[in-house]
């Protein structure tokens, strides 16, 4: 996995906009931490936030086509900031880095195919609006319509989407008092907020066919400054929608001593949209089966116990397909696994079943501290 740092001065060597020894200095001038007290306001808040220096847009989804074929998919835009001012007034100067991931999981087929955009925005190449939601890179947009649903389009190489949301449930923030604090230091933290339970129609296009899709999508929104610290490796992060209409989302941080951080936490939702928040000794996540990509020698826990037990909830998750890593060379250069999973287990003593999206960082490469701090 190459750093970010790296990135920066590749791209700034190949357009002639900045000198590379200046990058660490302009990262760390002028951009607004996450501290307490962020009051979140909607539509405002799904618009970008461009005193952050760091903000992503991420969908994930699981969908069904006509005769139950099953597919998984994720779309994520994201803003890096480079120089908060840039001393160059030129509309080419690079003050921001938008970034791209797009993946389709077909489950049935056992393929998955993924492809990754990185442009400035320059002359309107890639950008995020401050004034409405809108979100785009090249032709990759996520947006709301005039009625108020999220509309997600994404094309390449014969792979599409085009898919409608509606937004379900009200958003939920994550955290307290506004802040998702991921390390013990003051700003090390982002503002946090998910749409836990989208209903999602549209179209998917497979090898030049498309054919009409329906499921449900989740969305999640950060913005910050400065996310981990050193010794934090990476991540296991969860998104699930249990058909009973409760959704957990869970994220544990890993340290480099093998560890789990005291910082891990997440959110439970349950059927009215009312959020409980957990804290690390809320939940246990017990790896199992594991894969080995060939690609990058990374192995990965693909199966998954997880128990809440002041909750009654003890639930198995199972990718839907081992093979859903993403090496993203031509982009952030981080190397992870994210994919549709299958959940089933009880609570309360009673059968759930589910699906959702499990994330995976630090497998591979350098740690996700060095890359988010």
């Amino acid at each position: 996995m190459r750093g970010l740092f790296r990135f920066f001065c590749v791209l700034g060597v190949l357009c002639g906009e900045f000198d590379c020894s200046d990058v660490a200095h302009a990262q760390s001038d002028g951009w607004q931490q996450a501290v307490g007290g962020y009051q979140f306001q909607f539509p405002r808040d799904h618009a970008s936030h461009p005193d952050y220096k760091l903000e992503w847009w991420y969908y994930t989804g699981n969908l069904t086509a006509a005769g139950g074929r099953a597919f998984g998919y994720q779309v994520t835009f994201f803003r890096v900031g480079v120089e908060h001012t840039p001393k160059n007034p030129s509309r080419w100067a690079v003050r921001d880095l938008f970034m791209a991931h797009f993946a389709l999981t077909d489950i049935g087929g056992g393929r998955f195919q993924f492809a990754e955009l990185l442009n400035r925005e320059g002359i309107g190449w890639a950008g995020a609006a401050v004034d409405r939601y809108r979100v785009w890179n090249e032709g990759w947009e996520a947006a709301l319509d005039s009625e108020g649903k999220h509309r997600l389009h994404a094309r390449q190489d014969g792979f599409a989407i085009d898919l409608r949301l509606e937004p379900g449930k009200p958003p939920v923030d994550h955290g307290a008092n506004g802040v998702s604090q991921k390390g013990s230091a003051a700003g090390n933290a982002s503002h946090y907020y998910s749409l836990t339970r989208m209903p999602t129609v549209g179209t998917l296009t497979v090898d030049g066919k498309s054919t009409e899709v329906r499921g449900l999508s989740w969305m999640d929104h950060e913005f910050g400054t400065s996310f981990l610290e050193p010794g934090q490796q990476g991540w296991n992060w969860l998104a699930l929608q249990l058909d009973e209409g409760t959704e957990l989302m869970l994220y544990e941080f890993r340290r480099t001593d093998g560890k789990r951080d005291p910082h891990s936490g997440g959110s439970l939702i349950d059927a009215l949209g009312r959020r409980t928040e957990l804290r690390s000794s809320d939940f246990t996540m017990v790896s199992g089966e594991t894969w080995t990509s060939p690609r990058s020698g990374a192995v990965y826990p693909i199966g998954w116990t997880l128990r809440l037990p002041g909750y009654k909830m003890d639930l198995r998750i199972t990718a839907a397909v081992a093979q859903q890593e993403l090496v993203t060379a031509r982009s952030a250069g981080v190397t992870y696994w994210e994919g549709a999973v299958l959940v089933e287990g009880t609570r309360n003593g009673r059968a759930v079943r589910g699906r959702g999206y499990l994330e995976m960082t630090g497998y591979a490469g350098t740690g996700m501290s060095t890359l988010l701090r």
